[in-house]
C-alpha cells in the first residue's frame, strides 16, 4: 500500500526521483499515464492489470467510455527505474501535470501521484478547508 508525501524536483534532464518507499512496493516496472485532477497517475504492473481488465469492460458504444479509454492509453507509458531511482516521463504527462520543476510525489493505496507542487498546494489547501464536508459525502465508510 502507498501513503505518504514526498516533494523533489525534476533535474535537468526532466528526470524524477520516486521514494526508495514507493520503489519498493512498484518493483522493476510502473505505468505512469494521465490522472484525474491534472496529476500523474503511476501503477505497479499487477494493478495496471486490474485496471486494464475494468476498462475493457467498458462499452464502446458509450462516447464517454470511448474519450476516456483514448485519453487513459494515449497517455501511458511502461518505465522502469534508472540506477538512482528516476523515471523520464513524457513530454505528454508532464504536460498534462503541468510539471516544471518542483514535484510532490503521493502514494494513495494502489497507486502513487505525481503533482506539480502549485496544483498539490492548491489541491491540499481546498481539500483540508473542506475536509470534514467531503467525508461526510461518502456512503458506507466508517473511519
Amino acid at each position: 500500500m502507498f501513503m505518504g508525501e514526498y516533494h523533489h524536483n525534476l533535474d535537468s534532464k526532466g528526470r524524477l526521483i520516486i521514494p526508495a518507499k514507493f520503489r519498493d512496493e512498484i518493483g522493476e516496472k510502473v505505468v505512469f499515464t494521465r490522472g484525474m485532477e491534472g496529476c500523474i497517475f503511476g501503477y505497479p504492473l499487477p494493478e495496471w492489470q486490474k485496471i486494464e481488465a475494468k476498462l475493457a469492460k467498458l462499452p464502446l458504444t458509450k462516447r464517454s467510455a470511448r474519450k476516456f479509454t483514448r485519453l487513459f492509453y494515449s497517455g501511458a507509458m511502461e518505465t522502469e527505474f534508472d540506477k538512482q531511482g528516476r523515471v523520464n516521463l513524457t513530454t505528454t504527462l508532464k504536460d498534462h501535470a503541468d510539471l516544471m520543476k518542483e514535484c510532490v510525489i503521493v502514494g494513495v493505496s494502489d497507486r502513487i501521484e505525481i503533482w506539480s507542487a502549485d496544483r498539490w498546494e492548491d489541491f491540499a489547501d481546498d481539500a483540508n478547508e473542506n475536509y470534514d464536508d467531503i467525508a461526510e459525502d461518502l456512503d458506507d465508510i466508517e473511519i
